[in-house]
């Protein structure tokens, strides 16, 4: 029995969990790696959706001419290929359930287009072709063809950030306001590992506080975490300048804003559910 490995990786998880970013960090690292025995390498991103033509089956054969661009770039044995496939979903949706609810044929066209395109991937990688490896990400893993799950090596799920993480990004943004000379502060706010050094020996450190942030930020998105800082000063600051305090204040407010609104909408959501919930099994006809 022979070693079955597709080189096929699968991110997925919640939007906004940075997968995408963390496929583009894993190929420049692979790059870094590797760049000893392949002097070049090179990243091909791939959208979904450009994929896709009003024309019936056309779909199906851009597909199989991209891959055959890729296939040739192969023959040359001195160039590492990662192939990214972001919101691959959009190209493999479950083939059972297409035919269940009626779709075209077009769409299972498709899927069997991009399965056997990677399955040719796999049998082109040998000593003196160029490898290849293909990352794909996904926010919608339960509605994809399982024929391609089956293929997937590796299937890893990226969740929010962390409270770390979190602490790491808002510093981040702080520290660009500061840089650009609108938060002035005496010194730089510390990483995570010396912030929790002193995290609750000092109350009223800058750390402190915005590790208190960072809590209660756990379940934004990055995309959340990005816009928090910029409202913060759009709504409570609206000056050119500012100290890191006043800064701070505006921070604590903007995040409690945010949760507020989670709040709102997932009881809006939940209410949603039940109503329907209700409505469903009344037998009331509308």
């Amino acid at each position: 029995m022979s070693i079955g490995f597709n080189r096929l990786i699968l991110l997925h998880g919640p939007p906004g969990s940075g997968k995408t970013s963390l496929a583009r960090a894993l190929a420049q690292k692979l790059s870094i790696r590797l760049s000893a025995q392949y002097p070049q390498c090179q990243l091909f991103e791939i959208n979904s959706h450009n994929l896709f033509s009003k024309y019936f089956s056309e779909s199906a054969t851009l597909v199989g001419q991209m891959f055959d661009r890729i296939l040739k770039l192969l023959e040359d044995g001195r160039v590492f290929i990662v192939l990214l496939i972001d919101e691959v979903e959009t190209l493999l949706p479950s083939r059972m359930k297409a035919i269940g609810g009626g779709e075209p044929n077009d769409g299972i066209r498709v899927v069997n287009a991009l399965l056997t395109a990677l399955d040719k991937l796999r049998t082109k990688n040998n000593v003196l072709q160029s490898p290849v490896i293909v990352l794909t990400t996904s926010n919608l893993l339960q509605s994809m063809d399982p024929a391609f799950l089956d293929r997937a090596d590796m299937k890893q799920f990226i969740d929010t950030p962390s409270t770390p993480a979190i602490y790491s990004i808002l510093r981040t943004g702080l520290h660009e306001l500061i840089r650009a000379g609108i938060i002035i502060s005496p010194s730089p706010i510390p990483c995570a590992t010396e912030a929790s050094l002193s995290l609750f020996r000092l109350p009223d450190a800058p750390s402190t506080r915005l590790w208190n942030c960072a809590k209660n930020c756990v379940g934004m998105s990055g995309r959340e975490l990005g816009k928090t800082i910029i409202l913060m000063h759009a709504n409570y600051i609206q000056r050119s300048r500012c100290m890191l305090e006043e800064a701070l204040n505006a921070l604590e407010k903007s995040v409690g804003d945010r949760r507020d609104e989670r709040g709102k909408r997932d009881s809006d959501s939940r209410i949603g559910r039940e109503t329907a919930g209700l409505d469903g099994g009344s037998g009331r006809s509308l």
